[in-house]
């Protein structure tokens, strides 16, 4: 499968978050700064670096694959491991008792690096003489829905965060804004990108990988729908369905392609983070560059440990087993739950680890051929691009949101194009319910289910399927605590709260 240049970008800068280390500059050549970034070649090289920090979430200095973090937190997969300390931050986040000193610190390091790289191409547009405006454009539109990438995870993780469009001087602190401060400043760079109008609908050839109008429109419908903003929801569903009207995306008729190598960058895909395994360079440090270009470690990180059952599958480490519930809560004949769920039977041909299930997270297990043609180190060149946005999520995003009175349009047909491709051209009743339960079975594993119980929270129905009545302590003992609205965002790592003390702007810890 096509896998684009984005993958080939070298790592231009060195940096950590907002202390003095994270404007670090390691120069492409001995030419100063103002000297290299001067040709149109040179601004794209800044383009690509401001793309690298997203292959880094599965790991740089720790184990951050944003599906997991996301779903650890929710109700449809454990954490597992050898035990409670191993990826002890994942076991805190799940239980909603992550401290200052074990907390998500890899991923606050990464999105700002992904920030701060971002703010780069923009100052670099300036600098390149006779630049066609329409590449002018269409590098700031890039970079500026990149950096509200970026920045929503930092907002939905930690809600209250240190915000910033042009890089930090003096002593490399800036100001920390409230949760609901953040989303304004968020959405109208987001609308702006948006309103340059140089994005196309998708890309093709090389280019699959960078941003597009379609992944703008739901980076939009997330964070509106996340905000419960109901003065923007109507012009999230008109994005909704100007993705839903263009004749390039669509359902894959076969959901059990999605997660293989022949789904990636179908007519259902709209955004992806890209891995690959043909030459991957990447490896384990110090020795080799986790940051390298190449593969993803996920699927090591997720397949039964010591696997011996099958020649096609790989063996793993035995993190974020599927629940039994999960599983159980598909229909016998819905497609989606062995594409998801790989029921090996607990013990089965693997060793067992902590919360075992005997279920696996099959749409991105390891196989052993999604990483035979890496150079480096197999553990971190799995080929399996991560699904971050696909037109699935398009029609159940329009559907509710016609639900939700904010806007006109074919829920019932949106709803029912999801669930009967699973189950043959079935059809259920369109209410919000439906549409709540349809997301739960169609994203599992995919992070999208945590952020949707928390959203739901904000909203006036009453169907109960919300973070306060779903995340409670669970009959097994792994789970002790309940989820509250004072849980929705997690401590900040207190290396950044220490760096800041005695500078222009500390930091506040959020409420744990």
């Amino acid at each position: 499968m096509k896998k684009n240049m984005i993958l080939a970008a070298a790592a231009i800068f060195a940096l950590s978050a907002c202390t003095d280390n994270f404007l670090t500059v390691e120069h492409p050549t001995e030419s100063p700064l103002e000297e290299y970034f001067t040709t149109e070649e040179h601004l794209q090289e800044a383009v690509i670096a401001a793309y690298d920090p997203l292959e880094w979430f599965d790991w740089t200095e720790e184990y951050d694959p944003l599906n997991i973090l996301s779903d650890v937190m929710a109700d449809q997969i454990w954490v597992g491991g050898s035990d409670k300390s191993d990826n002890q931050f994942w076991h805190f986040i799940m239980n909603f008792e992550a401290s200052p000193k074990v907390t998500v610190t890899g991923l606050w390091s990464d999105c700002y690096s992904g920030v701060k790289r971002c703010n780069d191409v923009l100052k670099y547009i300036g600098w390149v003489k006779g630049l066609p405006e329409s590449t002018a454009k269409l590098c700031e539109a890039q970079a500026r829905v990149l950096r509200v990438y970026y920045y929503n995870i930092l907002w939905k993780f930690w809600g209250n965060i240190p915000y910033y469009e042009t890089n930090l001087g003096g002593d490399f602190t800036c100001q920390q804004f409230k949760a609901d401060e953040v989303y304004a400043k968020m959405i109208a760079d987001l609308e702006g990108a948006i309103a340059l109008d140089a994005l196309p609908m998708y890309w093709t050839g090389d280019d699959l990988g960078r941003v597009s109008k379609a992944m703008a429109y739901m980076l939009y419908a997330e964070i509106t729908m996340y905000q419960n903003d109901a003065s923007r929801l109507s012009t999230a569903l008109t994005y909704m369905k100007e993705i839903i009207a263009d004749t390039h995306y669509d359902l894959l008729s076969d959901y059990t392609i999605l997660f293989k190598e022949e789904g990636e960058w179908g007519s259902e895909t709209i955004f992806d983070i890209n891995y690959k395994d043909d030459n991957a360079v990447r490896g384990w440090a110090p020795n080799n560059n986790p940051r390298a270009a190449g593969g993803t470690i996920l699927p090591r990180m997720i397949s039964p440990n010591g696997w011996t059952g099958d020649s096609t599958h790989d063996a793993g480490w035995g993190f974020a087993p599927v629940r039994t519930e999960t599983y159980n809560m598909y229909d016998a004949a819905d497609t989606r739950r062995d594409a998801t769920c790989w029921n090996v039977g607990a013990g089965n041909n693997y060793n067992p680890r902590y919360q075992d299930t005997g279920i696996f997270l099959e749409k991105y297990v390891a196989y052993k051929a999604n990483n035979a043609d890496q150079v480096a180190d197999g553990d971190l060149n799995f080929n399996n691009n991560l699904r971050i946005y696909r037109y699935a999520e398009t029609l159940l995003n329009a559907a509710e949101l016609v639900v939700r009175n904010y806007g006109t349009g074919d829920a019932a047909a949106w709803l029912n194009a999801v669930h009967g491709r699973a189950l043959g051209g079935a059809t259920i009743e369109l209410t919000l319910e439906n549409i709540k339960k349809e997301r739960a079975l169609e994203f599992v594993g995919e992070g999208k289910r945590y952020w949707d119980l928390v959203r739901w929270e904000l909203t006036d129905d009453a169907d109960g399927i919300k973070a306060s009545t779903v995340l409670v302590p669970d009959t097994y003992g792994y789970r002790t605590n309940s989820w509250t609205p004072s849980k929705k965002y997690i401590p900040i790592p207190q290396s950044e709260i220490d760096s800041a003390e005695g500078r222009t702007w500390e930091l506040t810890q959020n409420a744990y």
